[in-house]
């Protein structure tokens, strides 16, 4: 999958934006290049982390020349989370809800290509933006994941999900997961998903980057679809 790259642009403006989903208001940070009909990527933060997590990402691929986003999810964050909502409230559904207000709102601005969307996602995040890139896939031209969590359902059905465990049968009303506190509706919106069926719609650009063992060593890619 070839990643544009404009270095014409790598002059970049900051800004934070909002959006709206449902009552909640979504806060991030947009990355804008010099140009019009600049291309859009959206990037997710994964399971209990925040924006400034991947905004590496999303710095980067503005250089690239993308129009970027990064964000808060709704009840997503354990510590510095900008966005409305509760932890309670969230699950791996009111994220890719939240994703799917993100490019509404990117793909609104007058200087974006409508047509041209890049979603990259980190663990949780990434299994978000796949979920999500099925959904919208008319509109999804590429797709990059970090080491995405698709064994979130399985985890569910297991009842053991990171730091939670559960009764998968008796799911109670409030799952302690180390240090964030989880609803009920986390696991309920997932344990009878299948991922791959999920995210199986999406026929755009995959890249799946990963990196050896304990070396660390990173920049080994893999194409995948």
């Amino acid at each position: 999958m070839a990643i544009r790259f404009n270095k014409a642009n790598a002059k970049v403006i900051k800004s934070d934006f909002a959006c709206q989903r449902d009552n909640l208001t979504i806060r991030g940070t947009e990355y804008r290049p010099k140009g019009n009909c600049l291309p859009i990527a959206v990037v997710c933060h994964g399971f209990m982390a925040f924006q400034d997590t991947v905004r590496q990402y999303a710095v980067a691929l503005a250089e690239m020349g993308y129009v970027s986003y990064c964000f808060d999810f709704c009840g997503g964050c354990v510590i510095k989370g900008k966005s409305d909502g509760r932890t309670t409230e969230m699950s791996v559904l009111t994220e890719v809800k939240d994703l799917e207000a993100v490019i509404q709102y990117a793909r609104g601005r007058e200087y974006s290509n409508p047509k041209e969307v890049l979603l990259m996602g980190c663990s949780q995040g990434g299994f978000v933006s796949a979920i999500a890139a099925s959904r919208l896939n008319s509109i999804i031209s590429k797709l990059v994941l970090f080491y995405p969590a698709l064994c979130i359902p399985d985890d569910a059905r297991a009842g053991k999900m990171i730091f939670a465990k559960f009764d998968p049968d008796n799911i109670p009303d409030m799952i302690r997961c180390g240090p964030m506190k989880l609803g009920k509706c986390y696991v309920r919106d997932v344990i009878g998903m299948d991922a791959y069926q999920e995210i199986q719609d999406f026929s755009g650009d995959v890249l799946c980057p990963w990196h050896r063992g304990q070396n660390r060593e990173y920049g080994i890619f893999k194409t995948c679809v």
